[in-house]
């Protein structure tokens, strides 16, 4: 590795915790920092310390395997992490984990988060994986990021948080806020009841600006050439294991089914907000004896009256 100026890396974590606090992305001491400045030397923020009031001094220094080689606090009880995302990715430099609330929502529900909304999510995130959950601080925790570390550069923990990483410390937040915003738009959208999708061909579209733009994505590749482009296809195989299912959020059209009508759908809204066909199954021998006895009833009353 090139030399670094650690003095100025420990400067720019420092302002990406304050950004994280001031954001409400960590509350108290919650969140983590790191970054890598060599083949075995990483910068970690210290433990039992609020981001939002970081020092240089504070951060300290520990090897590949979590072992602390210097600083006056001790080191993330999270940093096992961080480690294994640099093992997977050895070009990534830093790691940002912290607890975003909209994106944490996500984390909670572990609803998978909606595709072919928002074009600036598309080219800047992609398909987000759901972890499945695990205690965090051991090694367990670190490896539930290994199914997904080399198709994204953000992942959701399962009733946890968010962890995400870059070439630098400022791109690696920069996906975290990226991601907490839209969770708040689909939030604030869902609660005016109405979320519309675009298509698959301006999705396509979206997806060759971001290749000319050097972002890789899966769906980019051969291997995932003939993927429902807009349906989460990256990560759905995972999600039996993890636990994520869609509730809140509708499927995009393609991956909708058609509409069953029967006695209980007429008059109903659809999938995509449409009424369902007024036309009704045939009644059953016990539908039409219970309308004949009320129509006999009301005959009866009328011949009272």
């Amino acid at each position: 590795m090139p030399p670094v100026n650690v003095h100025k890396i420990k400067q720019d974590i420092c302002e990406i915790g304050r950004r994280i606090y001031a954001k409400g992305f960590a509350a108290a001491n919650d969140g983590n920092i790191t970054v890598r400045i060599g083949e075995n030397e990483v910068l970690c923020t210290p433990t039992l310390h609020c981001k939002g009031f970081l020092k240089p001094e504070d951060i300290c220094t520990i090897d590949m395997e979590g072992k602390q080689l210097a600083g006056i606090k001790k080191r993330s009880s999270e940093a096992l992490l961080h480690l294994e995302i640099y093992r997977q990715r050895p070009e990534i430099k830093s790691v940002v984990h912290c607890h975003p609330p909209h994106a944490c929502a996500f984390a909670i529900a572990r609803e998978p988060i909606p595709q072919c909304i928002l074009p600036e999510v598309e080219v800047f995130l992609g398909d987000v994986p759901i972890t499945k959950y695990e205690t965090p601080g051991g090694q367990a925790f670190a490896d539930t990021v290994r199914p997904f570390v080399d198709k994204t550069n953000i992942i959701i923990l399962a009733n946890h948080g968010t962890v995400s990483y870059g070439e630098d410390v400022e791109r690696a937040y920069w996906w975290t806020e990226i991601l907490d915003a839209y969770c708040r738009m689909l939030l604030l959208s869902r609660s005016l009841g109405r979320v519309n999708y675009f298509d698959e061909p301006k999705e396509r579209e979206l997806l060759a600006l971001k290749q000319k733009w050097g972002y890789a994505d899966p769906r980019n590749t051969k291997e995932y050439e003939n993927c429902d482009i807009c349906a989460n296809d990256i990560f759905r195989n995972t999600w039996e294991q993890s636990g994520v299912q869609r509730r809140a959020f509708e499927a995009p059209p393609a991956m909708r089914p058609q509409a069953a009508t029967s006695v209980a759908s007429v008059g109903s809204p659809s999938n995509n907000g449409s009424p369902k066909s007024n036309a009704a199954a045939p009644a059953t021998a016990e539908q039409e004896a219970l309308i004949q006895a009320i129509t006999d009833r009301v005959l009866a009353a009328l011949g009272k009256s």
